[in-house]
């Protein structure tokens, strides 16, 4: 190498005797960092060819047997039921969907293109189902869990998450009470005093709902039933409807369906006492939650005009809207019944 300096201002520029200068660049330059496995993206609404390595768990039995339950849920709902972080609730469903345990219903493509980031909708799978009947000896009506899954439509699928919000969110805060605990339908169907009731079914209501002269047979299904059951043996039972404010609140013709008809239907299941002869129940209430505090007002204005013999009246319902249901703890969050006067569930 022959080194000689040439000075210019005060700069220095060493001269070195190498090869063309692209070459000395590359010698100065870093050696590249061997490139990290790529990471594996896996199909999200089909199961991969070659699945992750997978071994089931009792946890993973619990998620199975939650979804069995509950039929549709959210990834976010899993984790709040079962009481793990998102992340390891992510890893362990996505294992399972890939094993056929789980479904992921493809009505969700619907909305994913613009909500991307939304959590993952879950079903269960007929291997699922098979696991459940081995291991819990449940009997179940019909095994096609999947064909059921795929024909599923996104209204339907919403609408039953909308009641997951309620169901998930109550759950939560009886969670933080040692004195208080859900009693979910298959429970209270357990108690009931005909036990060929099928607890997916036997909570509907028929009323006989006269107008203008002419006699409508009308029935009401509940969203969801539950009970709260307290340390000193007592119970407060509840049906749930979740309003959607696709319904008309109200209409002239009673053939036709209107929330006004339902909470008819309601009141007058109740002055028959209904709950008592089928379901054993000294009283319960309904639980509205609707859209909006418009929605809510017109709802309140409808109850107030109906007069039913020998029922609570306006105080059968309680209203909430969507937004106050995510925004209180359940328990001690205000109610108005339809009386418009402040009540809570406990």
């Amino acid at each position: 190498m022959r080194s000689s300096e040439t000075w210019c201002g005060k700069i220095t520029f060493l001269h070195l005797n190498v090869e063309p200068r692209c070459r000395w660049y590359n010698c100065l330059m870093p050696a590249a960092e061997p490139a990290p496995h790529a990471i594996v993206r896996r199909p999200r609404f089909r199961r991969a060819s070659e699945p992750p390595a997978f071994r089931l768990t009792d946890d993973d039995v619990v998620i199975i047997r939650q979804l069995a339950r509950h039929r549709f849920l959210r990834s976010s709902h899993v984790a709040a039921l079962v009481g793990r972080s998102l992340d390891r609730t992510n890893n362990r469903l996505a294992r399972l969907f890939h094993a056929g345990y789980l479904d992921r219903p493809r009505a969700q493509l619907d909305y994913y293109p613009s909500a991307g980031s939304a959590p993952m909708v879950y079903a269960l799978a007929d291997r699922g189902a098979r696991l459940l009947i081995e291991r819990d000896g449940i009997a179940f009506a019909n095994v096609e869990w999947s064909r059921k899954n795929h024909a599923a439509g996104r209204p339907f699928i919403e609408h039953q998450l909308e009641i997951m919000d309620f169901s998930v969110a109550l759950q939560s805060a009886v969670r933080t009470r040692p004195d208080l605990r859900v009693m979910h339908a298959d429970e209270l169907a357990a108690g009931c005093p005909d036990q060929t009731l099928n607890p997916r079914s036997s909570f509907a209501l028929r009323a006989r709902l006269t107008h203008a002269g002419i006699a409508h047979d009308v029935g009401v299904v509940p969203d969801l039933v539950f009970g709260l059951a307290f340390a000193d043996g007592t119970r407060r039972c509840f049906m749930v409807e979740i309003d959607r404010g696709t319904m008309p609140v109200t209409r002239t013709d009673l053939a036709q369906t209107s929330f006004e008809r339902k909470m008819r239907g309601y009141l007058t299941a109740y002055a028959a006492k209904q709950h008592e002869k089928k379901f054993g129940w000294k009283a319960f209430r309904v639980l509205t939650i609707t859209i909006d505090a418009t929605r809510k007002q017109t709802m309140l204005e409808a109850l107030a005009k109906l007069r039913v013999p020998h029922s609570p009246g306006p105080s059968l319902f309680w209203f909430l809207t969507r937004q106050e249901v995510t925004a209180f703890d359940l328990l001690m969050q205000p109610w108005h019944d339809g009386n418009e006067r402040q009540v809570r569930l406990i």
